[in-house]
């Protein structure tokens, strides 16, 4: 099963100097925190304040390449997280045919918000998130305990 998730918000962790990019279930309350570099908090901050650069940058120049090739990007799907690392795919569509595509999720959300393309968590993704402590971590949160919000 598969959970329909919006970015929620890009919050800056001072702990670990890390970016927490938290998706929230569309249809529901779950919620799933990645803790992203600055360059990736970066790209999606441009995507969600719809600034637009004098020149593309790395996910513009991806989406300008997927609509030069006629390739249609149907969604992105958060897989597994394996080590504490999350694993992507990109779904494309081309000519008929559809390929999976293996991206970083960080990559393949800045993607997905310039293309307005839905964004999908696995449900072995939240199931894991459940048992290892960062459902009652995400309750407990308040808004001092982060750095500038994005």
């Amino acid at each position: 099963m598969l959970f329909q998730m919006k970015v929620e918000g890009l919050l800056f962790d001072p702990r670990s100097s890390m970016y927490i990019l938290l998706l929230k279930e569309v249809q529901g309350s779950e919620t799933l925190p990645i803790w992203i570099g600055k360059p990736e908090a970066d790209a999606i901050a441009l995507s969600l304040g719809k600034v637009v650069t004098q020149r593309p940058m790395t996910h513009d120049l991806i989406r300008n390449i997927i609509d030069g090739l006629s390739v249609k990007v149907m969604r992105i799907v958060i897989t597994e997280i394996i080590d504490n690392t999350y694993y992507a795919l990109v779904y494309v569509e081309q000519n008929g045919s559809e390929v999976a595509i293996d991206s970083r999720p960080s990559d393949a959300i800045a993607l997905a918000l310039r293309l307005s393309v839905p964004i999908y968590v696995d449900e072995r993704v939240i199931e894991h998130k459940n048992t290892d402590g960062l459902e009652e971590w995400l309750k407990n949160l308040k808004p001092e305990d982060f750095g500038k919000v994005m």
